[in-house]
């Protein structure tokens, strides 16, 4: 998203309280929705504002058929009748309940708001919000009392540090919305339910998920395939990754033909490359397309994977920035392995 986003005004909400499923914690279901004053929801929407902050977005799945998605479907239903908002969240509640049981989930309140007229890309578009708080905060209260001060302690929900949340937007309904997510906790695989179990995602392929996917590709050629094919030194391999990051860092869009004259160059790798590529989509059954444009935040994003580090023993790490013709590997009469540097200036 561009910086141009904001939330909508709730119009809106309703909470309940969700627990373990596997612990046996059960539900604490809301008769009404919140009624709130201003206060409060300025203060939730700070709370709720976290998704925004993406660039990375996905759409609601299921293998057989999208109705089958129930968040989908209770989405669906809000949006056609927004003050319908908190029926659908208390089916939303039992199914986020259903979803809870690995034993490492933590209970939590779970709110189901409707935002009307969100700002995004410089188009007003209504928004679902799921959110979910599973830890609490130690705040200090101070309070004059007479001459002197009292100090008491309470917990709560910490508005700068949302655990969980998504915001499900109402464009591309058939292709299952586009969706902003966040997850902060539970960042282990058996445990990743608020996105795989509950939501059920997968990863729009945008943009920037196009500029992601060339860019790992790109990597683990570099890094795994290339050594098992041709005789190649890290030093090679870390000119590689530069001139890779390089590339996507230069262009405003991808073509493929381009990557491989201007970063792979020599045609019996450029070969390698392209069947590389070919198994990669296979096994990951993915598309990867020839030409798109290229998502600066997905590079950004990318940029730190592409580490290019000449470890040698434990004695030396040697960072390698550019001119890979300043960097010489040798070996002296001892047989003891040695790289030769060059430069023009000390810094």
């Amino acid at each position: 998203m561009s910086e141009d986003t904001a939330l909508g005004s709730i119009e809106h909400i309703s909470v309940h309280r969700v627990g373990n499923k596997a612990n046996e914690e059960g539900m604490i279901l809301s008769a009404e929705p919140l009624q709130l004053e201003w206060r409060v929801t300025e203060a939730l929407t700070t709370y709720f504002h976290s998704p925004l902050k993406t660039q990375e977005f996905y759409s609601l799945h299921h293998e057989s058929s999208l109705e089958l998605n129930e968040v989908y479907t209770y989405a669906k239903a809000i949006f056609g009748d927004p003050e319908n908002l908190h029926e659908q969240s208390v089916k939303l509640a039992k199914h986020l309940f259903e979803a809870s049981t690995h034993p490492k989930i933590k209970g939590g309140e779970f709110y189901t708001v409707f935002f009307k007229h969100c700002l995004v890309d410089g188009e007003l578009i209504d928004a679902v919000g799921l959110f979910k708080s599973e830890n609490k905060d130690t705040f200090l209260k101070v309070n004059p009392t007479g001459d002197g001060f009292i100090i008491k302690s309470d917990e709560g929900v910490n508005i700068n540090k949302l655990d969980k949340g998504c915001l499900i937007f109402d464009t591309e309904q058939e292709e299952g919305y586009v969706v902003a997510v966040v997850d902060n906790t539970n960042k282990s695989v058996e445990a990743q339910y608020w996105i795989d179990d509950f939501l059920h995602l997968k990863q729009r392929e945008d943009a920037y998920f196009q500029t992601q996917s060339v860019m790992a590709m790109a990597k683990s050629f570099i890094t795994k395939e290339l050594p098992r094919q041709f005789e190649v030194d890290k030093a090679d391999q870390a000119d590689l990754l530069n001139k890779s990051i390089s590339f996507f860092k230069e262009q405003e869009s991808f073509n493929m033909r381009d990557f491989e004259a201007e970063v792979i160059v020599q045609p019996e790798v450029i070969s390698q490359f392209q069947q590389y590529r070919h198994d990669y989509q296979q096994e990951r059954e993915m598309y990867i397309p020839d030409a798109f444009d290229i998502s600066t935040p997905a590079v950004k994003k990318q940029q730190g994977t592409f580490k290019s580090i000449l470890k040698l023993d434990k004695n030396f790490s040697v960072y390698i920035h550019g001119n890979r013709n300043m960097i010489e590997r040798g070996e002296d009469a001892d047989g003891r392995k040695f790289y030769k540097l060059y430069y023009d200036e000390e810094r």
